[in-house]
């Protein structure tokens, strides 16, 4: 039987965390980068936050910076978590974004290699190589049944999007099931609650399209706080998402959703629905040691690229510094 893992266990990650995150991109460093004359003095900024220099600063050269930070974190936090099975849970949707291309690049007989991302749980060149030779043994299991499915959808349908979902239902199944694995009460609500966000964007697309819950049923995930059904519900006619996530963190985003629905802007819809995540991982911060700090800091850091692209790329294209501001989205420090 398994030794069973101890917060205490993590004392020396949970310091380690603390000490990455006094490195992190704050609201105030964002709106340094925001103001910077020129692109490179928004990337020097990056500088404090442990980032290496990103010159010649291009939309490739930024990208293979922030693959390369990302898979340096992977590496030292999975060396040091008591159990790495944590650390898959951020790797897993890297595996589905190449499945994704490799597919896509498939059907369309056209080479696509630079967009995969190295990041994953099976290397990019080796699940290349799997699918050529539709030989999957040795991936995990979901990942393996998701492909094929997917594959098999894509030449019957020619509908990369109804392909697409398959894998992204696959994609938060993996998710849950590492979660549940570990063990990890955080790790699972945090899974959880981004499969409600997902959703709850879902239901207000759909309805901003004049789509209906029988178009709506079929791309809702399964394994969020609240239940497919009751989402359905609040969608259709004389439903309310509003009162649906009246007592959950995603009230606000779910009563901008339905600003939207009436002609109101889905650019705060969305953010809101990504800062509702976010606050459920602040909620990490109040707990000194255990799995959660490092689950938050992974999540956060996942946030903070997410951030860096949206400011350097905004800022190479020449867009007003509010442009790129009404884009972003809370800092976790």
């Amino acid at each position: 039987m398994a030794k069973k893992i101890k917060d205490t266990d993590y004392l020396f990650l949970s310091t380690r965390v603390r000490a990455l995150e006094t490195q992190m991109l704050t609201r105030d460093r964002m709106e340094q980068m925001l103001e910077a004359k020129v692109p490179e003095d928004a990337a020097a900024v990056l500088l404090d936050c442990g980032y290496g220099d990103i010159r010649p600063l291009t939309v490739t050269g930024l990208n293979q910076a922030l693959s390369a930070e990302q898979e340096k974190i992977y590496s030292e936090l999975s060396f040091f978590a008591p159990d790495p099975v944590l650390i898959d849970v951020f790797k897993v949707r890297y595996d589905y974004h190449n499945a994704k291309v490799l597919l896509k690049s498939e059907a369309q007989g056209i080479e696509a290699d630079e967009l995969l991302l190295d990041l994953g749980r099976v290397p990019a060149r080796e699940l290349r190589e799997k699918l050529l030779a539709s030989d999957f043994r040795g991936m995990p299991p979901v990942l393996q049944e998701a492909i094929q499915e997917a594959r098999d959808t894509l030449g019957t349908t020619k509908d990369p999007q109804i392909s697409d979902l398959v894998l992204d239902r696959a994609c938060y199944e993996d998710m849950f099931a590492i979660a549940e694995a570990a063990g990890s009460d955080f790790l699972a609500g945090y899974v959880r609650i981004s499969i409600d966000a997902a959703n709850l964007r879902s239901a207000v697309r759909a309805g901003r399209m004049g789509k209906g819950t029988e178009f709506l049923k079929p791309v809702l995930f399964e394994g969020g706080n609240i239940d497919v059904n009751r989402v359905l519900a609040a969608a259709g006619a004389g439903g309310s998402l509003p009162d649906l996530y009246a007592l959950s963190m995603l009230k606000e985003a779910a009563e901008a959703g339905a600003d939207a629905l009436e002609g109101g802007r889905l650019t705060d819809f969305e953010r809101l629905c990504d800062n509702a995540v976010n606050d459920y991982l602040k909620t990490a911060r109040l707990v000194p040691f255990g799995d959660a700090p490092v689950v938050a800091y992974l999540a956060a850091k996942e946030n903070e690229f997410t951030a860096i692209r949206i400011l350097l790329t905004g800022k190479l294209a020449g867009l007003e510094a509010d442009t790129i501001r009404e884009r972003l989205r809370d800092a976790y420090v």
